[in-house]
């Protein structure tokens, strides 16, 4: 190099006195917890049992007066006492204690915050602390799924909140733990299949025509190359063998298939840190925009071990919050008692008949067309059928035959139910 740059012999040491200053250590795979500030005579693992403890105590003692009936203590305290000793063990205790704050401030702001879904609603401590607002033990549901000794791996909450005010609830958790330690995430575009034949043909002035017949003979599937399709696809075959242009063309997009085209914000990931962000990673800053994301993508962020808070904006919670009001409004002006909507029946059969209509627009997870398909199918008329519902539409149960075996058999039980019903009268 210093040949090279004979005439420039203290850029030369420059760089090297740079190079000297540069120390960085990355650790991977060792989690590094976001502080959450505990009051005197406490740790997080004992203020964490302690707001458990007297979160499920009113829980149960509020379910029973509701339901009228006596809860067996025994079997929630066991199963709150193995959730704490695996959260505890793991050095978990933080995390659970900073989802709870910031969805406690959510609450009392009035900002709508989604009851629960995913993994996360299998804990008892989730339900304790008011992350979630379903009893795991209703529906047999195990805190294994989310956390596990021995699959160790980071908890993460799907969090849904108003998409109205979502970003309220971010803007809380940067004044409370530091801004410089908690930011959004980067998502990175890259150049696919199909993408990178039309901007690479844009870039070698090539008509818009000749382009767009090139991309449309990459075939449309997720995880589709362009090495691929040049073996599956003939025609592609054909004329990138016999066509000058389109093998240039071809030959570029393979150099540059993979590589990132943009940049933009994770959806809902929002990373705390324990210590400034750049003491693990760089930031990224989009020209005059002074809010800063990680320069790390989800997967880089969780390998060196911070931990990943997903905000949701979910627009069916605004839609609620909507309903909500404007019935609330009218039953003021009328002194009827005000709607709550965690405490509406789930046995109501009007909804249900709504639900068997398909008429699902605006109703989370039950509004796509596949869905509205397989809800004809299956005429749910009660809660479990509405879990077996989302838990089928999925591509494993869909491709496998599980489906159609559960509605075969559903359909099966309500005629021995009928034809039961039918005999008894004599």
């Amino acid at each position: 190099m210093r040949q090279l740059f004979a005439d420039s012999q203290e850029a030369v040491d420059n760089t090297l006195l740079i190079a000297q200053r540069c120390n960085l250590e990355l650790e991977l795979d060792k989690p590094n917890m976001p502080d959450y500030p505990v009051p005197e005579g406490h740790n997080q693992d004992s203020l964490l049992v302690e707001e458990t403890t007297r979160g499920l105590e009113e829980r149960v003692l509020v379910r029973a007066k509701q339901r009228h009936e006596v809860v067996n203590r025994t079997d929630y305290e066991q199963r709150l006492k193995r959730e704490l000793n695996v959260i505890t063990s793991m050095g978990f205790s933080g995390y659970f204690l900073i989802v709870a704050d910031f969805i406690r401030w959510a609450k009392s702001q009035n900002i709508p915050v989604g009851p629960g879904r995913g993994s996360g609603a299998g804990s008892l401590v989730a339900y304790a602390l008011g992350i979630t607002a379903l009893d795991p033990l209703d529906y047999d549901l195990l805190f294994e799924r989310f956390l596990n000794p021995e699959r160790v791996s980071l908890p993460d909450f799907d969090i849904d909140f108003c998409m109205e005010r979502r970003d309220e609830v971010i803007g809380y958790v940067a004044d409370r733990y530091g801004r410089n330690q908690v930011s959004q995430i980067i998502t990175y575009g890259t150049m696919a299949a199909k993408a990178v034949v039309r901007d690479v043909g844009r870039a070698l002035g090539h008509p818009y025509g000749f382009v767009d017949q090139l991309a449309k003979l990459v075939p449309f599937e997720i995880g589709m190359t362009l090495s691929r399709a040049l073996e599956e696809e003939n025609s592609l075959k054909e004329r990138y063998n016999s066509e000058d242009d389109v093998s240039i063309l071809i030959d570029h997009a393979l150099k540059l298939e993979g590589l990132c085209r943009n940049a933009g914000r994770h959806a809902g990931g929002v990373v705390i840190a324990p210590k400034p962000l750049t003491e693990y990673m760089p930031l990224y800053a989009e020209q005059g925009n002074e809010n800063t994301v990680t320069q790390f993508d989800m997967g880089d962020v969780e390998a060196i071990g911070l931990v990943k808070f997903d905000f949701l904006g979910l627009r069916t919670l605004t839609i609620i919050e909507w309903a909500v009001r404007d019935i609330n409004e009218r039953r003021n002006l009328q002194e009827e008692p005000l709607l709550d909507i965690s405490t509406i029946p789930l046995d109501d059969s009007k909804t249900y008949e709504l639900i068997q209509k398909t008429n699902t627009t605006a109703v989370f997870q039950l509004e796509s067309d596949g869905m509205r398909k397989l809800i004809k199918r299956l005429q749910p008329d009660s809660f479990e059928d509405l879990i077996a519902l989302v838990a089928l539409f999925r591509p494993g149960p869909l491709q496998s035959g599980m489906v159609d075996d559960f509605v075969d058999r559903n359909m099966a039980s309500y005629v021995l139910i009928i034809h039961i019903l039918h005999w008894s009268r004599y």
